[in-house]
């Protein structure tokens, strides 16, 4: 006779049961609808007129007027020249830094190496709250309140620590006989670095771009308390214009929300296929 038992050790490994394939199914589209609902009312309210934006009535008297007025009637695109200026340079610097720094201490030893790695370790434990105002102060007595340069300083200080750990991690997976070659080649250890090893690590370079890019593209502490003026104001800082103590202008702030949201989204697509083997490498060795 036939038991429970036997039947269960007779079904193929891997098999799920009917109750759990449900479960699974209704856990992933809850976590769907959690996860672009979000999205979804940013966009539809962007599209509704100001009488009706904090209404359910989406798809009433759709027009893309908080999209014109947002371009045309306040200072929006300087605000996001100068975001893609100061993300841009933070993710070149701080793909550079990062990619150097975690390859020196992979590969070489030298004396303050292992201070050097306790050092990116920490200051990764620090919470802005904590640093802004040490920071701001620094800034403040060097000249570069209020620029560019600034605040590409105060990003890199972000991500180049935990890039530089990534980085030091993926450089461990690659064989060091590799460097060997091309010191037999005769290459300097920056040429076997530039020409042998970072063709090899484009995965972990398509994190350490991505982590950059954000971090720069979505702060908001640093940009807010450290630039002032229409002129020089990141996205950040100019989004928090259209709330002031006497309400919200909901259609402007939604319409600029999509528009900022797309480089993120065009800087994802093209790391996307990099990110997991670049991650899962970075944490194979610390």
């Amino acid at each position: 006779m036939t038991t429970a038992t036997d039947t269960a050790k007779t079904r193929r490994r891997g098999q799920r049961s009917p109750l759990a394939s449900v479960g699974l199914h209704a856990g992933l589209v809850i976590a769907s609808v959690v996860a672009v609902f979000p999205v979804l009312w940013v966009l539809l309210t962007s599209l509704k007129p100001a009488k009706y934006a904090t209404t359910t009535d989406f798809f009433r008297e759709t027009t893309f007027e908080n999209y014109t007025n947002l371009l045309r009637d306040t200072p929006f695109l300087t605000w996001f020249g100068n975001s893609l200026l100061i993300a841009g340079l933070t993710t070149v610097v701080g793909v550079f830094v990062a990619a150097t720094t975690g390859y020196a201490v992979s590969r070489f030893r030298f004396p303050g190496k292992r201070g050097l790695m306790w050092t990116l370790l920490i200051t990764q434990m620090f919470p802005v709250a904590v640093l802004i105002v040490p920071i701001y102060n620094i800034m403040a007595s060097i000249g570069l309140l209020n620029q560019a340069a600034g605040l590409v300083i105060t990003y890199l200080t972000i991500a180049v620590p935990f890039c530089a750990w990534m980085m030091k991690g993926f450089f461990d997976t690659i064989p060091a006989e590799i460097d060997e070659s091309g010191q037999v080649d005769g290459l300097t250890p920056f040429g076997t670095f530039w020409r042998l090893i970072l063709p090899l690590a484009k995965p972990g370079i398509a994190v350490t771009a991505f982590y950059s890019f954000i971090t720069a593209w979505g702060e908001v502490a640093y940009a807010s308390a450290f630039m002032v003026g229409d002129e020089n104001l990141t996205l950040a800082g100019g989004l928090q214009k259209f709330v002031n103590q006497y309400g919200a202008q909901w259609g402007p702030m939604t319409a600029a929300s999509v528009l900022i949201a797309i480089p993120a989204a065009l800087v994802f697509l093209f790391a996307q296929r990099h990110l997991v083997t670049g991650m899962s490498a970075g944490a194979v060795k610390g």
